[in-house]
Formats: C-alpha cells, structure tokens, sequence
C-alpha cells in the first residue's frame, strides 16, 4: 500500500498517509458524532457532538500510529531495514525490507504492536476511571472511554492467529521455532488467515441479512481482505523459499539495450521496440539510468501525440525506479518491485551505471529452475 502524501519522520522513519485513511476516518468521526455520543449523552449542541468525534477520531489514529512506530523501532533494532509506514483504510502497515533472522526476533517485531495498543487502551482506562471518580461525566468522559474501548479492541483483534494480522506473525514465529522451516510457518500462518477471512465474510453478512446493521458488511470487507493478503503471503512465503540464496546478478539480464529519454515515442515504436523485442528499456544518461519506458506506458500515447512526445514524458521517472546491486540478495528485491507499477528493477554497480535489468520473466525462471533442482 503507497502512500499518497508523506506527513514526516517518525524515530527516523518515513511517515504517510493513503487516501483512503479519510474514508475510516470520516466513518469514525460520523458514527460518534452523529450516533454514539448524541445517544449517550443528549441535550448536547451538534458543533460539540462534531469536536468530540473529530478529537476522538484524531487520537486514534495517532495511537494507530504509535501501534505501527513500535513495530518500526523493534524491527530496527533486530537489524532490518524499515522503508517507511503508511496509514490506510484497514489501519496501518510497516514496510519492512527482509526478513526476521529468527523466530524470537519475529515474537519482538509483531507482539510489540498489539502491547502498545493494549497499553493505549490500559492508560486511557485509567483516565476515564479518574474522570468517572472525580463527576467529570459527559462527553470528554465519553471520549476517553471509547479510546480506551477501541484500543483494547485493536490490540485483541491484533492478536487473531491469523496473517497477515501481528497474531499471524506470532503464529509463524511457533510454528518456526518448533520446527525449525520458516516456508512450512509461513504457509500455516497464511492458511489461517484465510479461514478467518471465510469467518468474518460469513459472520458479516449473516449480521446485514439478518438487519443487525450495515456493520456486516464492513465485517465481510475485512475478511475479503484477510482472504487476499493470506493468499498473498502464501505465495510470497513459496517463492522466497524457493529464491533463497540467490542474488540479484545471478538472474539479470547483464547491458541491456538502452534508449535516450530525448527520443520520441514514434521513434520508440519504429526502430526500438521491434527491432530489439523488449517490453522494457532503460533511459539512460551517461550510462546511469534515468527512467523506465514499457509497452504499456507508448501503448497510452494516442497515434497522433507519438511525433511529440518524448519518452522522458511517459517513463517511469527516476525517483520511481527500484534500483538493486548485483550481489543483493533476490528475496530481498521482491517487495520493493511494487514501488513502480512497472515490477522491474534496474541493476547498477558501485559507480552507479547500469549494469543490468530484473524483470517478472527472470524471477519466474529462477523459481522454476531452482524448484526443478529442489524436486531432483
């Protein structure tokens, strides 16, 4: 999931925010100001009933926030590298780059998410408790108290054993430690994610048919996206397994063709692109690669406009290219080849020139050849 704006640096760790954060955002903020709070608390002004649920809504996400940090900072400290968090619709994600080196390292990294949530939970608890002792009713003491609810609600859910949920992740870091085979753990984990994806669907829908809610259905979302993450992880846990050992250099195509960004797109198609028979080339300047250009980005340059327009003008740009070193580990490629919708990497040395290009097709042959080794 990228993020559509960044809004800074977190302990050292690039923050942003997905668009689609303001839709659970704007359903959090509506669902206490216009439902929650006037129920419980009547006879108060709507502008109130509005701030309450704006301030709540606000909270959460900086508790959210804190929930994601948490797991940032441990995994650092286990010796991963951590590109950045993103707040999204179902919450947020830490992108971490590699993976735990054992499975107490994967206990730390996923159990202190849930453990700052539930620590959340326990101080905004204990504030409402002393709100409660002291008179002070109303709606800040409603505020605080679904804080409190919804954070210990998270850490629970959290916990779930099911990936890609945290309790995914404790789930694996088991399976791993009583049998030693990270690929067996991964797939058991994403397995059970799956039957809690089928779960919630059921368990969603049968509540809207019932006419228990529309509740349902954000319950059926949830499962539908447990149900395409699990799967997710399953093929990715197969792969890994499968590219284990291997580096970036080992299944390059070693110079590619390259082109220069002035060239046109009518020149692209005539002398480029059926002449060498690739759906990928390079820009480059000075032998240091600038873009990207595909099929599929000339293919969306109308006829008339290809005589004027450059191929810097539809390239994946520069600051969009997912560049590797020859002696990277391949495994450790992969989750990065979704950073430019193109799913190739460029491949340069230490002086920063191009030395070669990662493509799906070259991924694919590594895992079928080394899957056929595997089985001899």
């Amino acid at each position: 999931m990228r993020a559509s704006f960044r809004i800074g640096r977190v302990a050292g760790v690039p923050v942003g925010v997905n668009w689609s954060v303001l839709v659970i955002f704007a359903l959090i903020a509506w669902g206490l100001a216009a439902n929650q709070f006037p129920r419980s608390y009547p006879d108060r002004s709507p502008v109130a009933y509005t701030l309450a649920g704006l301030a709540a809504a606000v909270v959460f996400f900086v508790g959210l926030l804190a929930h994601e940090v948490s797991h940032a900072v441990v995994a650092k400290r286990n010796g991963l590298t951590v590109d950045g968090i993103t707040l999204w619709l179902f919450g947020g994600v830490a992108e971490l780059r590699g993976e735990p080196r054992d499975p107490g390292a994967e206990l730390r990294i996923a159990g202190v998410g849930p453990l700052v949530s539930l620590l959340i939970g326990a101080f905004f608890g204990a504030v409402a408790a002393l709100l409660a002792l002291a008179g002070q009713g109303g709606l800040l003491l409603g505020a605080v108290a679904w804080l409190a609810g919804i954070n210990v609600l998270l850490a629970v859910f959290n916990v779930l054993p099911a990936a890609p949920l945290d309790g995914g992740r404790l789930l694996r870091a088991a399976v791993w430690k009583a049998t030693g085979d990270r690929t067996r753990a991964s797939v058991v984990a994403a397995r059970a994610g799956w039957v809690l994806g089928v779960l919630l669907i059921g368990l969603g829908l049968w509540q809207f048919l019932s006419g228990i809610g529309f509740g349902g259905l954000w319950l059926a979302l949830i499962g539908w996206f447990l149900i395409g993450a699990a799967g997710a992880e399953e093929r990715q846990a197969r792969t890994g397994s499968a590219l284990r050992g291997i580096r970036v250099g080992d299944v390059m195509t070693p110079q590619p063709q390259t082109v220069s960004a002035e060239v046109t797109v009518a020149d692209f198609v005539d002398h480029y692109l059926f002449a060498y028979r690739h759906s990928a080339l390079p820009l480059t300047e000075d032998g240091r690669p600038i873009g990207l250009v595909t099929v599929d980005r000339v293919r969306g340059v109308p006829s008339d406009r290809r005589a004027s327009t450059t191929l810097a003008e539809v390239a994946c740009r520069a600051d969009d290219l997912v560049l590797a070193r020859p002696g990277e580990q391949l495994n450790d490629l992969l989750p990065r080849l979704s950073e430019c919708a193109d799913g190739r990497a460029l491949v340069v040395g230490d002086d920063g020139r191009l030395t070669g290009i990662v493509s799906p097709s070259d991924i694919a042959r590594a895992v079928q050849r080394n899957t056929l080794a595997g089985a001899r």
